[in-house]
């Protein structure tokens, strides 16, 4: 049987990046928003919505606001953020908070001045950790991940059409030319906002690509997957761009090219996965005491 030491390992993830947003054809401003950064790990898309170039205020302040708010975070070892959920990764929550203070921030400025009311922005997001991916999203820009010749999609489309699909597949139809952009939830529109979220394993090779509906509206997910895997990272994004373009260029365009290049093992403490161990246990020991506790209840009704 092999030591503790070889059981518990720390994980590192390198990435390749490359990112471009562009105003397509018909927009007079870009109301999209990106940030990139290989040292943090952290990758964000982010699709603004209001007049008055309010939407583009609310992009921005969504990457700005997310990017500041791990850096910090990060950087300082701070875990004041909030635990939004026990189940998940402290770098999960990580993100998850500064979705939930980017929010905030946006939402304050909608209602301080009255030039930005109504304003919002989607957002997508993709972090890595020591040997995972998390991906979180507020709205319809699209995360998608491709392995071994496959494309799927990461995110949660919070559209009316893409909800009523999952609800009603067959009528859900009828509904795609009003509602497909129809978002159901967005940053900065309410005083909180509930974010999607998804934390799997990554691996070399592993292609993701974070984009606005700009994109994803003029190419299928397969397009999307050949231009990429045909191409080096900034060749790809510029052809995606050029692709939405060609075929009207109605929206602005954003893409996000990520490609895992290694995922290099090393000797780590053993307590970070001992904790997360811990913590699963305690919540299936709180859950049987919660369930007994009701049974024994209702029995003695």
């Amino acid at each position: 049987m092999p030591g503790l030491t070889e059981l518990y390992f720390n994980i590192m993830v390198i990435v390749e990046s490359a990112g471009i947003t562009d105003r397509g054809k018909k927009r007079e401003g870009n109301e999209d928003a990106l940030f990139l950064d290989d040292t943090l790990g952290l990758y964000v898309v982010a699709d603004g919505m209001g007049g008055h170039q309010a939407g583009e205020i609310a992009s921005q302040l969504v990457v700005e606001t997310i990017s500041d708010y791990v850096r910090e975070s990060r950087n300082n070892g701070s875990r004041n953020h909030a635990v939004i959920d026990r189940s998940l990764s402290p770098e999960a929550n990580r993100l998850l908070s500064g979705i939930h203070v980017s929010n905030h921030r946006v939402h304050e400025a909608s209602c301080n001045n009255n030039s930005y009311r109504g304003m919002g922005s989607t957002v997508s997001a993709v972090y890595f950790t020591d040997g995972t991916v998390i991906a979180a999203n507020v709205g319809d820009s699209p995360i998608y991940l491709i392995r071994d010749g496959t494309i799927k999609l990461l995110s949660v489309m919070h559209t009316v059409f893409a909800e009523q699909m999952a609800y009603d597949p067959e009528n859900a139809e009828a509904l795609a030319s009003q509602f497909k952009h129809v978002l159901t939830r967005a940053m900065g529109t309410e005083q909180s906002v509930k974010a999607d979220i998804y934390e799997l394993q990554c691996f070399p090779d592993d292609i993701l690509v974070i984009s606005s509906d700009g994109l994803s509206d003029k190419a299928t997910p397969e397009e999307i997957m050949e231009t990429v895997a045909n191409s080096d990272l900034d060749k790809g994004c510029r052809r995606l761009i050029e692709l939405a373009n060609e075929r009207g260029g109605d929206d602005n365009i954003t893409a996000i090219i990520l490609k895992i290049k290694s995922v290099h093992h090393g000797a780590n403490p053993i307590r970070r996965l001992i904790g997360r161990t811990k913590r699963s246990l305690i919540r299936a020991i709180q859950k049987s005491i919660s369930y007994k506790k009701r049974k024994k209840c209702l029995l003695s009704h």
